[in-house]
């Protein structure tokens, strides 16, 4: 199969179910609605060292919030359902309430698997920042929220957040010829998916070029370079999976609440790739079918 001249590989990309919270944060302007997603969403690319997958979902206009105030959905995914509470917990509590002018709400709006969806504290935990003088706040919400004072005014928090069940590992790679080219689409990529809600891209910009590979040959590691992806390695392995040519790869790889969001980030994403020269192939990234729940092939997603 070829998409505007591009070989698209007879793969499938392998995800795995998680368990994820949607939390929409609000501030007084964008600067500080993006300041607070950037950090509060750190080091959250992958879950093998990090506390959580985490991104920025989407940015929301005033006339879409509680308060009337720019706002950002940020997403938080994790593979054990009772580490849900701690890490969202740390990240809105470092990031969120010591971030000015900031308040953060629940913004699950949908899952999975919505029957198996929960709740977990958020402003019910943080109010005890207040010391005592946390006060509930009363008729503005069609919710429960709390005003903890602050050294700037207040921060308002919902009381309770759902979490759902998404899926987490969704991916695509781009083979090119050189860096440039294949960066360049990585790029674009990215942009195309950035405004489907319910979804994120958790790695650095978006794209990951360290992919991994289950295991290694130091007993201390669980995860190690893909080494059959690595152009350096090309000529010095047996099972190397490039070609004379494919000089870079990059992986671009999407946290989703639905495979609806999952299906819809990697098509728009592949079809935004494969308009930049230098282009080889596109591929994914999968472990024989044996690890991943979800497995959805190119040509499928593409159509």
């Amino acid at each position: 199969m070829e998409l505007n001249g591009v070989e698209i590989e007879d793969s499938f990309c392998e995800a795995f179910g998680g368990f994820f919270t949607r939390i929409l944060v609000t501030a007084k302007n964008e600067k500080w609605v993006k300041i607070a997603a950037l950090v509060s969403t750190g080091y959250g690319t992958s879950t093998i060292h990090c506390d959580a997958e985490a991104g920025i979902d989407i940015f929301v206009t005033p006339d879409k919030t509680p308060d009337n105030r720019p706002g950002v959905i940020i997403m938080f995914f994790k593979t054990k359902k009772d580490q849900v509470s701690n890490v969202v917990m740390n990240r809105l509590g470092q990031c969120v309430l010591t971030c000015p002018t900031t308040a953060c709400y629940d913004a699950l709006d949908g899952s999975l698997a919505p029957e198996k969806e929960f709740e977990i504290k958020i402003g019910a935990n943080l109010k005890f920042f207040g010391d005592g003088f946390q006060e509930k706040v009363e008729g503005k919400f069609p919710f429960e929220a709390w005003s903890i004072p602050v050294m700037d005014g207040e921060f308002i928090v919902q009381s309770m957040a759902k979490v759902g069940k998404g899926i987490a590992g969704g991916n695509f790679l781009i083979i090119g010829q050189n860096q440039d080219a294949a960066l360049e689409a990585a790029e674009k990529a990215i942009d195309a998916i950035k405004d489907v809600p319910n979804l994120i891209t958790p790695f650095p910009g978006g794209i990951a070029r360290s992919g991994s590979k289950v295991g290694s040959k130091y007993s201390f590691l669980n995860a190690s370079t893909n080494d059959p992806l690595c152009p350096t390695l090309r000529t010095k392995i047996e099972n190397s999976m490039l070609r004379e040519g494919d000089n870079c790869v990059y992986e671009v790889i999407l946290d989703g609440a639905t495979e609806e969001a999952i299906k819809k980030g990697m098509k728009l994403g592949i079809e935004a790739a494969v308009k930049v020269p230098g282009i080889n192939r596109i591929s994914a990234g999968n472990f024989g079918g044996k690890l991943g729940r979800f497995q959805y092939k190119l040509y499928d997603v593409l159509g």
